[in-house]
């Protein structure tokens, strides 16, 4: 009988290696026999898709399935994921619950796929917004004068530049910001649509990246697309907030009690030690507190050392 949940993510030539780990992360626990990988290909070269054909399910080459003008992606491949992730059902027609992992993700735990599949049966979308227990930044302001104030959120800015109204950039000034990174959504669900909506209008005038979050915090703050908030360990993002390291579990949780198993350790916008990006190079260790307060030097790359 064919897996119902497929898990699927995108590549370039420059991610290869991390959506290597990614998979193997995956593969690591039992449970994967339980689901399906497939992979978008923005640009790996034939080499690394001899290699991926081996591991994963299906390969698709990912598109423009929304026409974007080429001076704003000027050959950039990868910029795809901005848009190939709204039409997952397109690509992979065979399931009915998909969930998209970015590349430069890891599974630390998989009770974030058991959240993940529950999450989008029971509601049209399932996902993490990036606040947590330690988070001591949710949005810029810059203060004027008095109390006047200009907004710097990244959810405000984003929407003014992208020619959405004023009063859609207010809504979701301060709502606490979608990371399109990790996310759940069955085949029926009615999410697609409205995020495509929303993605057309992002793209018809702002930037190709981050367009198709954007579009996803309007879906779900603006038109109120029925969502799923599942708790921060299933989309961890280390450069918000370090993890501590359970040296007896040999796992990474959560830095404040009740020190939760993180389930997805996401190095989204990487984390820099000595000028160089932990994304860029697996030798890099952090320096991490444990739970017996101690310190320990840690890989947050997956199956390092």
């Amino acid at each position: 009988m064919p897996n119902k949940t497929v898990i699927v993510s995108l590549s370039d030539e420059k991610y290869f290696e991390l959506l290597l780990e990614l998979i193997n992360s995956i593969n690591n626990f039992d449970q994967s026999k339980e689901v399906d990988i497939c992979i978008l290909d923005a640009g790996m070269n034939d080499g690394q898709i001899n290699t991926l054909r081996q591991k994963v399910k299906q390969i698709k080459k990912a598109e423009w399935d929304i026409d974007v003008p080429g001076y704003k992606v000027r050959n950039k491949e990868w910029l795809k994921s901005q848009v190939s992730r709204a039409f997952l059902p397109n690509y992979f027609p065979d399931y009915e619950n998909y969930i998209w992992i970015d590349s430069d993700a890891w599974i630390n735990d998989w009770h974030a796929i058991d959240l993940l599949i529950k999450g989008c049966k029971m509601k049209e979308l399932a996902i993490t917004q990036t606040i947590a227990p330690g988070y001591r930044d949710v949005g810029k302001v810059n203060w004027i004068f008095g109390n006047i104030v200009a907004v710097k959120t990244q959810n405000f800015k984003h929407a003014i530049r992208s020619g959405f109204e004023k009063y859609i950039a207010r809504k979701i000034a301060f709502a606490p910001h979608l990371n399109i990174g990790v996310f759940s959504m069955r085949k029926s669900s009615s999410g697609w649509n409205i995020w495509q909506k929303n993605l057309r209008k992002a793209l018809s005038k702002g930037r190709v990246f981050g367009s198709e979050g954007l579009a996803i915090n309007v879906s779900v703050y603006v038109d109120n697309l029925e969502t799923e908030f599942l708790p921060p360990s299933c989309n961890w993002i280390i450069n918000h907030l370090l993890p501590k390291y359970d040296e007896e579990n040999q796992q990474f949780v959560e830095p404040n009690l009740p020190n939760n198993k993180i389930g997805i350790v996401h190095l989204a916008g990487g984390y820099i030690v000595n000028d160089i990006d932990i994304r860029e190079d697996k030798r890099i260790k952090v320096n991490l507190k444990t739970l017996n307060d101690s310190n320990v030097l840690k890989s947050l790359r997956f199956n390092i050392g």
